[in-house]
């Protein structure tokens, strides 16, 4: 077999540990698929559309390190684009692979299919560049090999994005083979002058204070310092609390977890344990007016060791040339004991049983699927209420939430549970979603019955989009209804599942049907299963209520006059 250009995109993706590659096809990405299923390497997942391709891939990139998605020139690549911004919003190496127009028609003054009618095909080229970290264009099958390791080696050390762009006549031509993968996965060494006058001015900060407390961000996970941090925490001994988007970052279990930090809408204890300390060691935070409700809750200053995956700052000193894992390590060797926050224990909120004959809460729903949530479950939180209700619950060690605070489009979190649960079979995977968020990417379920995914929807029905309602109400906030759980047996191949699918669609409108529906989920491991929960309009947390307001007034201020 001829060794192409394809196979050396193909045999690079394995090698840095893809199982599957996500498609959608394309009159000029259609010999890139074939050779990519030639190679064999990795399997090829179907998706209903781009927009659902790259969030997928965004899904197997959060828990597989790395994804990829191919799809075709213009009318493709730019619907993808909107998950690959989310890519990179979020801290994700998703790398977006274009087909591209035969290279005899670039300057020939053709006006081709799929493009925008000019005979200039670089626009695409140009808005990739905005969202991505590196993006080549490959017309010539001798300099495929270094554009292709470029793109993915700068991926892989920025935790963003990349673009390649492949012609649909080079594709196929005879290329060389790739060498070792470590040439992709190695990180420059780390200037050791400037870790250790970090390290120093840092050290110097911590022997001053005494109620120390640890504020994990969300970007701690791209910056691969997960362990790194319980270590630190072990050591200095000190109370640890996480951002929302960083749930599940650090484990609930550890002695020193004291809740989620979010201003006036933080866990019970937390606002004021991160406020009064007189120092916060703030881990990869992302401060942006969602985390700071309506930039009121700002944790920088004086009183703040700030590390961020590439850039250390204290006591009004700024160092970098290191990574953010090589300084948690190294700090931890040296860190002195701070125990003064852990005054207080640490009580979680515990959710009552209602009556299993009352219509159906949000408080009840939300305490049933946390009993849900064991140590090898992965549970998606979609923009609006599910981030608070995601928020207040109780999650053992093991557990994984998984949301898009940054980004936040709605409609998210199907198609991307889709990549995540193929790239972890071995874990439960349950996504909470609204019915105005499930309406814009409905369609995937339908890979899920198609891949045999158990994925567990938990649709909540309140009949518009209700974090909408809470920042600015308007008719357009209120939607369609659909039959929700009937739809699943369309998914399925018609009614009756003639199409041999094995999704399964339930509703509930009471504690008790919602625990006959969960436990009739949990066996149904062919397929997804979408519960419908019937809740009132106005019933949500009350954390987004007074989130709601804040953000609303931070949105609604008048522009200033010079």
């Amino acid at each position: 077999m001829t060794f192409t250009v394809g196979h050396y995109l193909a045999e690079r993706l394995t090698q840095i540990g893809l199982k599957h590659h996500f498609a959608v096809a394309g009159d000029y990405n259609l010999i890139l698929l074939d050779q990519l299923l030639e190679h064999g390497g990795t399997k090829q997942i179907y998706s209903c559309n781009e927009l659902n391709c790259s969030f997928s891939a965004e899904g197997y990139a959060r828990e597989n390190g790395a994804a990829a998605a191919i799809i075709t020139f213009s009318v493709g690549a730019i619907s993808a684009m909107n998950g690959i911004g989310g890519a990179y919003a979020e801290n994700l190496p998703v790398i977006l692979i274009s087909g591209a127009p035969n290279t005899n028609d670039y300057g020939s003054g053709h006006v081709l299919h799929h493009t925008i009618g000019t005979t200039n095909y670089n626009y695409q080229m140009e808005m990739a560049k905005q969202i991505t970290v590196a993006a080549e264009s490959i017309v010539s099958a001798e300099t495929a090999p270094a554009q292709i390791d470029h793109v993915i080696r700068t991926a892989l050390r920025e935790k963003k994005p990349a673009y390649l762009e492949i012609a649909c006549n080079v594709a196929n031509l005879p290329c060389a083979r790739p060498g070792p993968v470590s040439s992709l996965l190695s990180h420059p060494i780390p200037d050791q002058e400037s870790l250790n006058a970090a390290l120093k001015e840092s050290l110097s900060f911590l022997e001053k204070r005494n109620k120390v407390v640890i504020l994990v961000g969300s970007k701690l996970r791209a910056a691969e310092a997960l362990e790194e941090t319980v270590a630190l925490a072990d050591k200095l001994g000190c109370a640890v609390t996480v951002m929302a988007a960083s749930k599940s970052f650090f484990p609930e279990t550890h002695p020193g977890f004291r809740g989620v930090y979010w201003g006036e809408v933080s866990s019970p204890g937390a606002q004021k344990l991160v406020e009064e300390a007189d120092g916060v060691i703030t881990l990869a935070p992302v401060w942006n007016d969602y985390s700071s409700v309506g930039w009121r809750n700002l944790i920088q200053g004086n009183n703040v060791l700030e590390v961020n995956p590439d850039r250390v700052t204290v006591n009004d000193r700024t160092f970098e040339g290191f990574r953010l894992k090589e300084f948690v390590k190294a700090l931890t060797e040296r860190a002195p004991s701070k125990p003064a926050s852990l005054t207080e224990n640490y009580k979680p909120v515990t959710l009552p049983k209602a009556d299993p004959a009352a219509p159906l809460t949000n408080d009840e729903m939300t305490r049933q699927i946390n009993d849900l949530v064991d140590e090898k479950t992965t549970l998606f939180a979609e923009t609006g209420d599910s981030w608070f209700n995601a928020a207040r619950m109780n999650l053992p060690k093991g557990a994984k939430v998984e949301s898009e605070m940054q980004w936040g489009h709605i409609g998210w979190s199907v198609p991307s549970i889709v990549g995540n649960a193929l790239a972890a079979p071995e874990r439960r995977h349950v996504v909470m979603v609204g019915d105005g968020s499930f309406q814009l990417t409905a369609q995937e379920v339908a890979q899920m019955v198609r891949y045999e995914l158990p994925v567990i929807i938990f649709l909540v029905n309140n009949y518009g989009y209700v974090i909408e309602i809470k920042i600015h109400d308007g008719p357009y906030n209120y939607i369609q209804n659909w039959d929700y759980a009937g739809l699943v047996q369309n998914f399925n191949g018609g009614v009756g599942g003639e199409g041999g699918g094995h999704g399964l669609g339930l509703k509930a409108t009471t504690g008790a049907e919602l625990a006959e529906a969960i436990e009739k989920a949990k066996k149904n491991t062919r397929g997804p299963t979408l519960i419908e929960c019937k809740l009132d309009r106005e019933d949500c947390t009350e954390a987004l209520v007074e989130w709601g307001k804040r953000v609303a007034a931070t949105n609604s201020r008048k522009p200033k006059v010079n």
